[in-house]
């Protein structure tokens, strides 16, 4: 392990892996609160349009992914929150759009072919610059900083928007801000594991610690430790292997959620014994009467 911190791209490499393995969770946990567990999906497609912008523009493809993204994304939750359009169908649109708009943009660019997305569709970390470093630095404070500082009221609003409403939050804002901090989670994560990938990173590990977590609190901790375990074991793993550090992460937080799943299954057992202890008790009580 010691060794790879004597290459200079192993050690943006490994930064970029603990600061993605982090903030994707932290953001992730609202996401699968409200079950919109694809949005990273839909998201990263229409950052695909952002990057092929930036090959267009001859500007960076990191900056420019951020403000599209990041309107696709507020564009998706205002169609959703006014009601013309479903989640499900704003999301769909997200997919189809971005995803097309790309491929068409990046073949404008001069000199620019769908090979030049590769490196963004599935992530290439070990490529990671100097430049892409500040870029993930810098957003990562971003979304760690909404994430943690205003859990308390997304959590509100991700629990039951009317009842956030009727306590005086402002929903709509919320609302929007958690589409936009999504929107910069994904464009940090592409670098690591990809465009098309990049929503296992928020979703795998916050359903890992959901199999053996019952608070928000504990949930939000272990998920953030388990996106650091497996971002930095897939970067080692794929550096010593020579295997795509993207698919590597994701299948490596694919084991650990069935490990973790098997083991909590006889934890899950005893809580459904103990919280059906009350209501046997109430049962025997009433039979016992005269």
């Amino acid at each position: 392990m010691l060794e790879l911190l004597d290459y200079a791209f192993m050690q943006r490499a490994l930064l970029a892996a603990l600061l993605i393995g982090v903030a994707a969770p932290a953001v992730g946990i609202f996401l699968v609160q409200r079950r919109q567990a694809l949005m990273g999906d839909g998201i990263g497609h229409v950052a695909l349009t952002g990057v092929a912008l930036g090959f267009l523009l001859q500007t960076n493809p990191v900056w420019m992914a951020v403000l599209v993204s990041s309107l696709g994304a507020v564009a998706m939750e205002l169609l959703r929150s006014s009601g013309r359009a479903r989640g499900d169908i704003a999301l769909a649109m997200l997919f189809y759009g971005g995803m097309a708009g790309g491929v068409m943009i990046i073949n404008l660019a001069p000199g620019g072919s769908t090979a030049n997305l590769t490196t963004y569709l599935w992530g290439s970390i070990t490529t990671v610059s100097p430049q892409d470093i500040t870029a993930i630095c810098v957003l990562s404070a971003f979304v760690l900083c909404v994430a943690l500082g205003l859990r308390r009221q997304l959590f509100a609003v991700c629990q039951d928007e009317e009842f956030a409403r009727v306590t005086g939050l402002p929903v709509r804002a919320l609302n929007l801000l958690l589409a936009v901090t999504a929107a910069a989670t994904v464009t940090v994560a592409m670098r690591v594991v990809g465009l098309l990938l990049v929503s296992a990173l928020m979703v795998i590990p916050v359903v890992t610690a959901q199999a053996v977590t019952r608070g928000f609190k504990a949930t939000l901790i272990l998920s953030m430790g388990v996106g650091v375990l497996v971002s930095i074991s897939g970067t080692v793993t794929s550096y010593h292997v020579d295997v795509p550090p993207g698919a590597t992460i994701v299948l490596i937080a694919l084991g650990v959620f069935a490990v973790v799943s098997l083991l909590a299954l006889p934890l899950a057992r005893h809580r459904a014994r103990r919280s059906a202890q009350p209501s046997q008790a109430t049962e025997n009580a009433l039979a016992a009467r005269p």
